[in-house]
């Protein structure tokens, strides 16, 4: 979502947000109806349309790459002991209680799951407006001395990681911290020195480039597209 949010414009009228949000693509309505319902100081409707180019995942294959995750994870950690999943929200929620799920099914035991909200956290807070709704953290317990495994669905800049890292650390010492991703969207995209330790799908993109990942818990479709700003836009 901050990938793109800049490219619209506002209005805080909520309802009508949803309502113009009826009359465009499915794409375009997912991003807004995203930022609609994120909880910043503002709502916003869209004013240019993204070009949807490649679907690249489905639910099916979304669903095979978490169980992937999941067994690296375990693999890795060499059991589920002292283990903790925590969800970057929005998206990084539900992908951590799939995760959470599918280890269940691997080991028998379901690690605990938290969640972060690293609103204020941000680097950019300053440009999310004057109020913003933090949803808050729920963090299963003391994490000093855990492994504790950071669920996102996109790895792009890294600094929404750094955030989750910033705010985790508020909370306690970890022993371990590790990043898991649905996508990676490459090195070369990357402003801080952050990579994932488990990855579903790497997707090489262009900076003009969107990635949107689409869950049922939050979307009307499951699947991960690939979409483009308009030339100018992606040129400004």
């Amino acid at each position: 979502m901050d990938e793109y949010s800049d490219k619209f414009q506002v209005t805080r009228d909520k309802p009508t947000a949803r309502i113009l949000a009826c009359h465009l693509s499915v794409v375009t309505r997912h991003c807004l109806l995203s930022l609609v319902t994120r909880g910043l100081s503002c709502y916003y409707f869209a004013s240019v349309e993204f070009t949807e180019k490649a679907r690249i995942m489905d639910a099916a294959r979304i669903n095979r790459a978490l169980a992937r995750l999941a067994s690296e994870i375990v693999e890795e950690n060499h059991g589920l002991i002292d283990l903790v999943l925590v969800g970057i929200r929005r998206r990084g929620v539900p992908l951590a209680n799939r995760i959470a799920d599918k280890i269940a099914d691997l080991e028998g035991n379901r690690p605990p799951v938290g969640v972060l909200d690293i609103t204020l956290y941000r680097d950019d807070l300053s440009t999310v407006g004057a109020k913003p709704i933090v949803s808050g953290t729920e963090l299963p317990g003391d994490i000093e001395g855990r492994t504790i495994v950071l669920v996102d669905d996109v790895l792009y800049t890294g600094r929404t990681v750094r955030a989750a890292l910033d705010q985790l650390i508020d909370f306690g010492r970890p022993r371990r911290v590790q990043l898991a991703v649905l996508i990676d969207r490459g090195n070369e995209h990357r402003e801080l020195p952050i990579q994932a330790d488990y990855i579903g799908k790497h997707v090489p993109t262009k900076k003009s480039e969107i990635i949107k990942v689409m869950l049922t818990d939050f979307d009307e479709d499951e699947g991960v597209v690939i979409v483009e700003r308009p030339a100018a836009e992606a040129a400004a």
